[in-house]
């Protein structure tokens, strides 16, 4: 154990379920001002794919309780008139989020049981993930966090030093996630002061990414964010998260190559959503596009149960028999893993491709 820590104070991050981002100030970086500008209203966004506003009809309190948020960079890669846009649907409130589903809660990862001290969730031995805000570029209607207590995690004005001091008195740790929200929808000011101070903490020796930034706003890989990236001790890892091929456009392809050029990995997580990427074709294109973008195809989470995400469920088996269809057309390189991350098991659950080798000799 260090006798010291870094002392690093939080500015308060709101959720997605509560108060906007901050306007962008007078010297703000291009990406701030495109957050600050994104959609936030359902009947603006059907306006400008020239949808009909009726196929909204009874999902007001939906967007009430988890309101719309979608840049027009990534509103510009929808199919105009197509009500069923596989990138429209990740994000257009609908009626069926108000139903009560069997087996689903606000909490269906148990995060609340993994929380070590506010701002900081350690589940897995090895790694912890800190929440650097609740704030996110883009609102995904699937979202296992959609109801978390943000609030609760940043109240403090202590939270940082909290954190910083766990980790700092254990040795076992060696990797920190930051994550949130999205956690590069924080300043760099700031992200570069909590990099610093995660450094300053000896046996730690990854810091690890989780963004759908460079998806959702791509201009955000600017400068700024890889100059403190690449300045830390800590080897960086930047793990994106993306559902569909068409969500990977030129500017996306010239964020990831920025990365990529500074000597950062880049890896995708994907998850299973019905209706949206759930058939091989899109699957096999998408780990194809990935690749040729620079970016390793790492994870095909089956979709946690929060509630108001029941009607993107995928069935497991179905989802085994995806798999092992893109294992018959892609090299294994670009067969993402099937997993499902379960409450209190000591890392994700892979789920096997073949419900039963019967099925191999048929």
């Amino acid at each position: 154990m260090i006798s010291r820590t870094p002392s690093l104070q939080p500015t308060p991050a709101s959720g997605p379920r509560s108060s906007d981002l901050a306007l962008p100030s007078e010297g703000a970086a291009p990406w701030q001002r495109s957050l600050a500008q994104a959609v936030r209203s359902t009947g603006e966004l059907l306006d400008l794919l020239g949808l009909d506003p009726q196929m909204l009809e009874g999902a007001a309190p939906a967007q009430r309780d988890f309101p719309l948020r979608v840049p027009h960079s990534f509103v510009r890669r929808m199919r105009g008139g197509d009500p069923k846009d596989p990138l429209l649907l990740q994000v257009l409130p609908t009626s069926q989020e108000l139903d009560a589903n069997p087996g689903y809660s606000a909490d269906p990862l148990g995060e609340s049981d993994a929380t070590a001290v506010p701002g900081l969730l350690h589940k897995y031995r090895g790694r912890a993930l800190l929440m650097v805000t609740g704030a996110c570029a883009i609102h995904c209607r699937y979202c296992f966090r959609r109801h978390f207590p943000y609030a609760d995690h940043n109240s403090g004005g202590d939270t940082w030093d909290q954190a910083l001091s766990y980790i700092a008195a254990d040795s076992t740790l060696t990797e920190i996630i930051l994550s949130g929200g999205d956690p590069l929808s924080v300043s760099d000011r700031k992200l570069a002061r909590l990099a610093s101070a995660l450094a300053s903490i000896p046996h730690l020796r990854r810091l690890r990414i989780h963004t759908r930034l460079p998806i959702a706003l791509p201009e955000r890989v600017d400068d700024n964010l890889l100059q403190w990236l690449t300045a830390s001790r800590l080897q960086p890892v930047v793990v994106i998260h993306t559902n569909h091929p068409r969500e990977i456009d030129r500017d996306v392809r010239l964020a990831i190559a920025r990365l990529r050029d500074a000597s950062i990995p880049v890896l995708n997580q994907t998850v299973l959503l019905a209706g949206i990427n759930d058939d091989v074709p899109t699957l096999r294109e998408l780990s194809e596009t990935l690749f040729e973008a620079g970016v390793h195809p790492y994870y095909l989470h089956l979709m946690d149960r929060v509630d108001g995400a029941a009607h993107f469920e995928v069935d497991e088996s179905f989802a085994q028999d995806l798999v092992w269809q893109l294992m018959s057309e892609l090299p294994g390189y670009l067969v993402p893993k099937l997993v499902r991350e379960v409450a209190g098991t000591p890392a994700k659950l892979p789920i096997p491709p073949l419900r039963s080798l019967d099925r191999v000799l048929e």
